[in-house]
């Protein structure tokens, strides 16, 4: 019996939710062996939603609406050929909507997928590529033996085998990736390629991996809980704090890159990156120590963050200033500022955690708050937003890292906000003596335009929140002065002098003031037509602040292909980094290999910053 049938056999056949999806599945699939695979559009809502990673389109795309649907299927079906629509658990259902997990296959690989029925019909139907068929991981019954048994006299040991390629590889031997970004995005892809045997360097400007950690302010922690932020195949230790310091997500990556056998250049700046069109690769000068080096891969990936370069605002009097300014990233910690008048401009995460470290060491600070910044208690952001799916409790109810992500996956953004304000609606009320009293203290709130908080406002702008982990009941106090509404109109050698008039002392002004688009790096490392051509990394068109329209449903540019050929762009936080390393790795592969790669449904560039 094959492992699909002693699956099957486990479900329950008399479960009318199992029955129900069953019966669903076999319409779709019949439809889809029909001379009008179109029809299967009939088997969704109306207005309902397919969102597909790889598995159908070669793409992260989400169809809206019957049409949208139709017209993929039509243009995809015929060389994707989809079969074997399983179901892979007991389905669920709950409040009218049936919940079921399904693989299925396709033509070149193994996919998952997530459906949400109602009355039948589709809302929601997630579909993601998992593995290609004939090039599955090496991992679990398909590892190495890693000891090779016996007699060779020619014989190499793990050992020597890995120093032979650390000597070749970008030397006498190309890479096929070379991954520009040595933090926990361009790590954990690394690893997710190597584990595809996709020949990759990681390159970064710092010496060793974590050091873009080990290098921002001392106080520095991740903000998101643990279960959250697991990297690929190597999850935290159970006895890994909550909350991450710095420093220590700095061994960490250090650690992982070493035992993930990942090929990562430290030391190393690139230069100038120019596509071949004759020859279809990239011709990449970087310098390694201080050494001039040529590396010709098929493929580059941007994997600099979520964000580009730093945002610093040209204030007039900036160069007539006596005292110390940097942008938030170059922030050193409070440990030298005692006694010193500092200003911050900025009023999210950075700007909250500098002023914080500030205070904590005696220095006076006032924070600037030029607009409305949404704010969640880190302790109500896990028991009312994620713990469902990222706590202590979501693993004990029988809650996996994967599950989550696909979960999360599964909601399209365009409907996200309905879920979301619910939770954040709970929060509002859980917390209004805390919000009373931020507002009190001259604090302008929000929480979203929508009131669809934290990570919409997150995937919409990649700014504009702070999850509180100490320094709002400062700000509440009156420990961190605070100006709100106004912005510097000027800064005088010792001052700076505000819309309002106001004029501060000053003898350190951290701009905590964001970053640009990540296609900035682009235009930097690549050239500024590049740039245009691939266009604004991050937001979807949501027409909210800093997310301008139309909308496209997902986040632009991001982890799928780009309007320049094998021009990839990879980031996000830990979670987004994880997850869709997986489908990034598998387009990549698939190009390496050979494999058609027909891609549906790229968007127009609508902003090019």
């Amino acid at each position: 019996m094959t492992q699909s049938a002693t699956k099957q056999s486990a479900l329950s056949t008399t479960h009318q939710p199992n029955v129900t999806v069953t019966q669903w599945l076999e319409k779709l699939s019949s439809a889809f062996h029909s001379n009008t695979p179109s029809d299967a559009a009939f088997l969704f809502e109306e207005d309902g939603y397919w969102r597909d990673l790889v598995a159908f389109t070669w793409n992260i795309k989400t169809l809206e609406g019957r049409t949208a649907i139709r017209d993929m299927i039509n243009e995809t079906v015929s060389h994707i050929r989809p079969t074997n629509w399983q179901l892979d658990e007991d389905v669920t259902e709950k409040d009218g909507v049936i919940d079921a997990w399904i693989t299925f296959d396709t033509a070149v690989a193994k996919g998952r997928a997530y459906l949400r029925l109602r009355d039948g019909l589709a809302w929601t139907f997630l579909t993601t590529m998992v593995e290609l068929t004939d090039y599955p991981e090496k991992r679990n019954k398909r590892r190495p033996k890693g000891a090779e048994h016996g007699a060779n006299k020619n014989r190499q040991t793990w050992l020597e085998k890995r120093q032979h390629e650390e000597m070749t590889l970008g030397y006498t031997e190309q890479p096929y990736c070379l991954i520009i970004g040595g933090g926990q995005g361009g790590i954990g892809l690394a690893a997710r390629l190597r584990q595809l045997d996709v020949p990759t360097i990681v390159i970064d400007a710092l010496p060793k991996p974590g050091d873009t950690w080990r290098n921002r302010y001392k106080s520095l922690s991740l903000h998101d809980p643990i279960w959250y932020d697991h990297m690929p195949y190597l999850p935290f230790p159970e006895n890994w704090p909550v909350f991450t310091p710095k420093d220590k997500i700095g061994d960490w990556l250090e650690m992982y890159t070493k035992v993930m056998e990942i090929n990562y250049w430290g030391s190393t700046r690139c230069t100038n990156a120019q596509f071949d069109e004759e020859k279809q690769e990239w011709v990449v000068s970087v310098e390694r120590d201080g050494v001039a080096l040529t590396l010709r891969p098929k493929q580059l990936v941007l994997a600099t963050g979520m964000s580009g370069i730093p945002n610093i605002p040209e204030i007039p009097g900036m160069d007539t200033f006596e005292g110390e300014q940097h942008h938030s990233s170059k922030h050193p910690g409070g440990e030298a500022y005692k006694g010193k008048k500092c200003i911050v401009l900025g009023g999210n995460n950075s700007a909250h955690d500098i002023c914080c470290a500030l205070w904590e060491n005696e220095a006076d600070v006032t924070m600037i708050q030029r607009s409305s910044t949404h704010i969640i208690k880190s302790d109500s952001l896990m028991e009312l937003v994620l713990g469902g799916l990222y706590s202590e409790e979501a693993v004990e109810n029988g809650m996996t890292t994967y599950k989550a992500d696909m979960t999360f996956a599964s909601i399209p953004f365009q409907i996200m906000p309905q879920f979301h304000i619910p939770a954040y609606q709970a929060v509002a009320e859980k917390d209004k003596d805390f919000y009373q009293r931020l507002t009190d203290a001259g604090f302008l709130l929000d929480f979203g335009e929508d009131g669809s908080g934290l990570f919409m406002k997150y995937l919409r702008r990649g700014s504009g929140y702070y999850i509180d982990v100490g320094a709002s009941d400062l700000v509440a106090n009156g420990d961190i002065k605070l100006k709100s509404g106004v912005s510097i109109e000027r800064i005088k050698p010792k001052s700076v002098v505000l819309t309002d008039g106001t004029e501060l002392e000053a003898d350190l002004i951290v701009y905590a003031t964001g970053f640009g688009s990540m296609n900035g790096w682009a235009a930097k490392i690549i050239s500024q037509d590049v740039a245009d051509k691939v266009g604004k990394c991050w937001g979807m068109g949501s027409n909210t602040a800093k997310d301008p329209g139309p909308w496209e449903g997902e986040l632009r540019n991001m982890w799928k292909p780009t309007h320049q050929e094998a021009l990839w762009f990879h980031g996000g936080n830990l979670h987004q980094s994880r997850h869709y390393s997986q489908y990034l790795s598998l387009q990549l592969k698939a190009r390496m290999e050979g494999i058609e790669t027909p891609v549906y449904g790229m968007e127009p560039v609508h902003h090019l910053s």
